[in-house]
């Protein structure tokens, strides 16, 4: 199986910018078997009914991108990933030039120092650091945004963060996540579905691309996972689960034990390609993925490379907008 069978055509002009005037305002794809169905994602309850469980990812992204100084005026971008304690984390830097090992850079109200650790790169903090303050929302790389003084910060912390979002840790926003308001949850909830939650903290794994040519040969990085006793439970009765993204569905295959999804916390770099036999996951709802991305190879193994790949030419002759501010699709 090659990466090169997981690309297709985009034009840049479809790559949301900016997420829609409202969230429930995004245009909805819906793939069933007995074909395609253009709807916007207000319409989404009426996909749900008795027996039905919705699970959401309910991680809440840290807004821990960093503009740093070095004493001679170069700016690199400093993304915080994970907390390793003491005022240090693992980082993500780039930017002009090369950097010092032990290096200062000035985040305005504070300083750190960036040391090499491995192949990664560790920042370390004062233990007063405004971090919360001081940084902005990670996009992705395909959202331009300037480094400081953009006013489109201010819409990224709401916007880029789910209705839901209640535990801090993930590096980039469970997109699919991003259309929800409460009244959609209220009626699906009225439909007579079930409302559960996962949290798995998205990091690097998750976007980390797929370099290698034979898809088998890629490996995730492992993230977190958190999967509650009422959660499991609801599953267990379940008639059909619908995960909301990629990082749901991960997290409720890899919870897979002898039969059914076990409550817990845990870790997983489990890697969904087509070929895959799910075994908690019967719909998806996602939103439209990056050419060759994990993600993406994870919504062919559900709904095939054929029907999911047409369906995106369907989706770029439409119109729909892609990636995390994007519109989104119920594959069933």
């Amino acid at each position: 199986m090659k990466l090169s069978d997981f690309t297709f055509e985009l034009p840049a002009a479809l790559i949301a910018q900016h997420p829609a005037a409202r969230r429930d305002g995004s245009r909805l794809m819906v793939l069933r078997r007995e074909g395609v169905e253009h709807r916007t994602f207000g319409d989404l309850p009426g996909y749900f009914g008795p027996g039905d469980v919705l699970v959401l990812n309910d991680t809440r992204v840290r807004p821990a991108r960093l503009t740093g100084r070095r004493k001679t005026g170069g700016l690199f971008d400093v993304l915080l990933v994970r907390p390793l304690g003491g005022g240090r984390w693992e980082g993500l830097v780039g930017g002009r030039g090369k950097l010092r090992d032990g290096e200062e850079l000035s985040f305005g109200g504070f300083a750190g120092t960036v040391r090499r650790a491995g192949g990664a790169w560790e920042v370390t903090l004062p233990a007063d650091a405004d971090v919360a303050s001081a940084g902005r929302m990670p996009l992705p790389p395909y959202i331009r945004r300037a480094r400081g003084g953009d006013p489109s910060d201010a819409e990224d912390r709401d916007r880029y963060q789910t209705v839901y979002a209640r535990e801090e840790g993930a590096i980039a926003a469970p997109t699919a996540g991003l259309h929800f308001t409460e009244d959609v949850l209220a009626r699906i909830r009225t439909a007579g579905a079930t409302v559960a939650f996962v949290t798995l903290h998205v990091g690097t794994g998750t976007f980390r691309p797929v370099t290698a040519e034979d898809v088998e040969d890629h490996r995730m990085d492992a993230e977190p996972y958190v999967v509650p006793e009422a959660t499991a439970v609801a599953i267990a009765g379940a008639r059909r689960v619908t995960a909301v993204g990629t990082t749901v569905t991960r997290t409720l295959e890899a919870a897979w034990r002898e039969g059914s999804v076990r409550a817990g916390e845990g870790a997983t770099d489990i890697f969904i390609y087509p070929g895959y036999r799910f075994r908690a996951v019967h719909r998806l709802l996602t939103n439209f993925h990056l050419p060759g991305g994990t993600p993406l190879l994870l919504t062919c193994a559900l709904g095939g490379r054929e029907r999911v790949l047409a369906a995106y030419r369907e989706a770029v002759s439409n119109g729909y907008r892609f990636f995390s501010y994007g519109d989104a699709m119920l594959l069933e």
